[in-house]
């Protein structure tokens, strides 16, 4: 492979400027999505919506956490548009886009999340892994994934949605050394949003960017502009055709935002500065949508009560799941370890439950 092609400019791509005027390139064409560009500007204003119900739930006391993901809305929902319903996601905490454009009910994240469920429920039917909380560590689920892929001939790719700080974990790093070895058809999507909790990125590498990572392992890295809605979808269909190919893997460094704490358990303002976040609020990917919608001829006034419609309809499916559900039983634990359980493991759920019983 060349190595000069595996370099990245540290100019993120761009497709619509921040006025929503399309802009010119001479790889991607702008208007390539706008077949779908108002559905998923739907999906976005919804994500939005919905975003802030889970922040509202957490605050009277029905979540035990949530990560918001407000202000990477375009990253996500941008780059889930671009996949098959058969790729393989492997999510980290924050991809609520990700989650609506790929039709899972908020019910059982909004479970997972109160504590009420394992996992999160409608998420593998979907092809979608369960949520990890871990930092990284779904990376090389994605990576053995995709090695299987290839042993299978069956045409998928998988994609390890992990922010800027997982790529300070060793696994991340591991996993990003196999897949290039291996030629596996992942692509690892990086959501750059600036802050690993309170450590910003400068203080996470002295490399150019997170992209220019990709040439050390023998991929191709490359910049988008993560709140650049059109941008991720080109890029992701790029690096997606290319793993079906068999060129193997893509580092993609979605260059985003977020505009609130990391999670509800968080105080942003202890480390970043209020003229920060109004920079960046300026930027705000739902609106550059919108104005591009606007410039192209794409906007209708039903538009915007279709989202609100769409959004209002999750929310009251989200409030009335997860308000005062009940805890489950300790005893399900045991319910998918193995498919049939080991002597050991009926004997420890025996005690569990008399221990319980006992109370």
């Amino acid at each position: 492979m060349d190595v000069l092609a595996m370099n990245p400019t540290l100019e993120p791509v761009q497709l619509i400027g921040p006025d929503g005027t399309p802009q010119p390139s001479d790889r991607f064409d702008p208007s390539m999505l706008d077949d779908r560009l108002p559905s998923l500007y739907v999906t976005m204003v919804a994500t939005r919506e919905l975003d802030e119900e889970f922040v509202n739930l957490q605050r009277q006391g029905q979540l035990a956490l949530f990560p918001s993901c407000r202000g990477q809305e375009a990253a996500q929902v941008g780059a889930a548009a671009a996949l098959r319903d058969s790729d393989w996601l492997f999510p980290q905490y924050r991809e609520l886009g990700v989650f609506l454009v790929r039709g899972i009910d908020p019910a059982g994240i909004g479970l997972m999340w109160r504590g009420a469920g394992h996992g999160g429920y409608g998420l593998v039917e979907r092809a979608v892994a369960p949520m990890c909380i871990p930092i990284g560590t779904h990376a090389l689920h994605a990576t053995g994934a995709a090695m299987a892929s290839n042993w299978l001939h069956d045409g998928s790719v998988t994609v390890a949605f992990i922010g800027d700080g997982a790529t300070s974990e060793g696994d991340v790093h591991e996993a990003l050394n196999l897949a290039a070895v291996e030629q596996a058809p992942c692509i690892f999507y990086v959501q750059n949003n600036g802050w690993a909790i309170s450590v910003p990125l400068s203080e996470q590498l002295h490399a150019p960017s997170i992209a220019h990572k990709g040439i050390g392992y023998g991929m191709p890295g490359i910049r988008v502009d993560g709140n650049d809605i059109v941008a991720c979808y080109a890029v992701m269909t790029e690096a997606a055709e290319r793993a079906r190919r068999g060129g193997g893997p893509t580092l993609i460094e979605a260059v985003t935002y977020r505009m609130l704490p990391h999670t509800t358990s968080d105080d942003d303002r202890r480390y970043r500065t209020p003229e920060e976040v109004a920079a960046w609020s300026a930027l705000d990917p739902i609106d550059r949508c919108r104005r591009y919608l606007e410039k192209s001829g794409l906007w209708n006034i039903g538009l915007q009560d279709q989202a609100q419609q769409k959004a209002a309809e999750l929310r009251t499916r989200l409030r009335d799941a997860v308000f005062d559900a009940p805890d489950p039983s300790a005893l399900e634990l045991f319910d998918h370890v193995f498919t049939e359980p080991t002597a050991e493991l009926r004997a420890q759920r025996e005690l569990l439950a008399h221990e319980l019983g006992a109370r």
